[in-house]
């Protein structure tokens, strides 16, 4: 039966000193620089989160400096007032089927522009990514007659026209966020071995399948990371539901914020309390998705 010996100075021996860089003064700057940019985002945030809990009559007789009429009021009355449940509802049925489409046809434009070599592949890219580069206000009266001459059914809309309806701003959006995710999934596809396709050819793999169950699964990384921002988009998109949209109970969450505001009076401690309502969905995207959203933006940064 064979021993094995062990090194009591490996076991017990002290632990190899760890050397320090010395801090020069350019990075001390650059820390103070960081620490001072990272409080000035961190304060208008705190401080909508800090009055939120506060009540207003309190804050009115002692200031906003003070501290103290802590109450949970604020968010039940923002929730009623603002008739959230209606709206959360309405930005719900906008941005799940729209960030669902973009993902989906955004995945077929780069696997075909990746997968395979054709002259007008640039070109076809540079049509879709067209979309994001021009600003949505020159592009708001042609769109506008657009959706008005465009006649659908009546169980999509009751006017008649895309015009009003919860299906055209899906449409709209989906359209300009289409462009901008092809390029990414497009430059990460072209990163995928091209023996892995030959050998899902040799196999009678049909091109679907190979984008369906080949592609689609390398790229999780890039389309979680996608989702996150299509989500935090389309989902505080507001310029085109007040185009597009002339009925307020087809309003997305965005415009429960204005009704909390009076004509001549705003309670800040209310707005704020619903401000962060209106912003929780996005965070707990961003947390759910957070391990792949970080690895699809790291993507390719040790590649040479």
């Amino acid at each position: 039966m064979s021993t094995v010996a062990l090194d009591p100075s490996r076991a017990t021996g002290p632990a190899p000193a760890v050397r320090h860089k010395a801090t020069t003064p350019g990075r001390r700057l650059l820390h103070v620089f960081l620490v001072v940019v990272a409080a000035a985002w961190l304060f208008p945030v705190l401080w909508a989160l800090y009055n939120s809990f506060r009540d207003y009559h309190y804050t009115a007789l002692h200031g906003y400096a003070s501290f103290g009429g802590f109450t949970v009021g604020n968010f039940t009355n923002a929730w009623k007032q603002g008739d959230f449940t209606k709206h959360f509802l309405n930005s719900a049925m906008i941005t799940i089927p729209a960030v669902f489409l973009t993902l989906l046809l955004s995945s077929m434009v780069a696997f075909v522009v990746a997968r395979f070599s054709y002259r007008f592949n640039l070109a076809l890219l540079g049509m879709f990514t067209a979309a994001n580069l021009l600003p949505p206000q020159a592009l708001l009266i042609p769109i506008y007659r657009m959706f008005r001459a465009v006649p659908v059914p009546a169980w999509i809309n009751d006017s008649g026209t895309l015009l009003n309806s919860l299906w055209g701003l899906i449409a709209i959006n989906t359209a300009f966020q289409t462009g901008f995710c092809a390029f990414v999934l497009s430059n990460y596809m072209k990163t995928i071995p091209m023996e892995l396709y030959e050998a899902a050819d040799v196999d009678g793999a049909s091109v679907l399948r190979q984008w369906w169950q080949l592609t689609l699964p390398l790229c999780r990384p890039p389309l979680a990371a996608l989702a996150t921002l299509e989500v935090t988009w389309i989902y505080n998109e507001f310029f085109w539901a007040t185009v597009l949209l002339q009925s307020g109970d087809k309003f997305p969450i965005t415009s429960s914020l204005n009704n909390l505001q009076g004509q001549f009076f705003t309670d800040f401690n209310l707005l704020s309390a619903g401000s962060i309502i209106v912003a929780l969905p996005t965070l707990i995207v961003f947390f759910l998705l957070q391990r792949q959203f970080v690895s699809g933006l790291t993507m390719g940064s040790t590649k040479g």
